[in-house]
């Protein structure tokens, strides 16, 4: 195909997807209060009786929720966006990478949900709780909606992207950058690594650190355990080839 016909068909692809997203962005814009309320919740239930979430600006209590709707707008049409992604790329794929490439996407897909979930449920409340009991007696939390949106946002997509650890790892082992005999003998690296991003991606505490270092070792370990199966099954089909 010239690259005149690769472009018409990869704006098709773009005209969908911006149509689904705008699709879901606007139906769910009359929720967009509610949305945020949600967000907000494992803030509000940790502050004190006489505490409030404050705006510091006059668009605030419009921009922040209409943000976060865009946010989630996104979050439900990613499996739409990464399935046209698939459908442009798939043509010049062959039949080996197609079977690798689509489970690997959909994989990446509910790993990122995933670390969001745990962002959500696990990681924020602690965190929350941290910062808010160290708090001075005489001063009474109030955080701005626009920070705490930004606060969230960051650390659903350092967790989201974290939990792609497993696919990346399996990606590496595939194109043979590394194998997993290397991954082994580089393990305490790999753990010491894993701190020490942890350490710059996430707020300055020692909990936030602990939380994101250990399920990146774990979600690494993960990886380094299927790549292995991965390894024995190509190494079980070469021998067969071969004999």
């Amino acid at each position: 195909m010239p690259i005149t016909q690769h472009l018409t068909v990869l704006r098709q692809h773009l005209v969908k997807i911006v149509a689904v997203l705008l699709g879901f962005f606007f139906c769910l814009l009359p929720f967009a209060n509610k949305t945020y309320s949600t967000l907000s919740e494992p803030l509000r239930a940790q502050l004190p009786a006489q505490s409030t979430m404050i705006a510091t600006d006059v668009t605030a209590t419009f921009m922040a929720p209409f943000k976060l709707n865009f946010f989630i707008a996104i979050l439900l049409a990613m499996p739409f966006i990464i399935y046209q992604l698939w459908s442009f790329v798939k043509p010049a794929l062959f039949e080996k990478e197609k079977s690798l490439a689509f489970p690997l996407l959909f994989g990446s897909i509910v790993l990122f949900y995933a670390g969001i979930a745990f962002a959500y449920f696990v990681a924020l409340p602690s965190i929350l709780h941290f910062f808010i009991s160290v708090s001075p007696d005489t001063v009474a939390p109030m955080t701005d909606i626009n920070s705490y949106l930004s606060f969230c946002l960051k650390l659903f997509l350092v967790f989201g992207l974290t939990f792609e650890i497993p696919i990346i790892t399996l990606v590496l082992i595939l194109i043979g950058l590394v194998n997993t005999q290397t991954l082994v003998e580089k393990r305490r690296f790999i753990i010491v690594g894993c701190f020490f991003v942890a350490m710059f991606a996430t707020p300055p505490d020692a909990i936030s650190m602990v939380m994101l270092a250990v399920p990146m070792w774990l979600l690494f370990e993960v990886g380094l355990f299927f790549g292995k199966l991965l390894e024995k099954r190509k190494n079980t089909a070469d021998a067969e080839s071969n004999a």
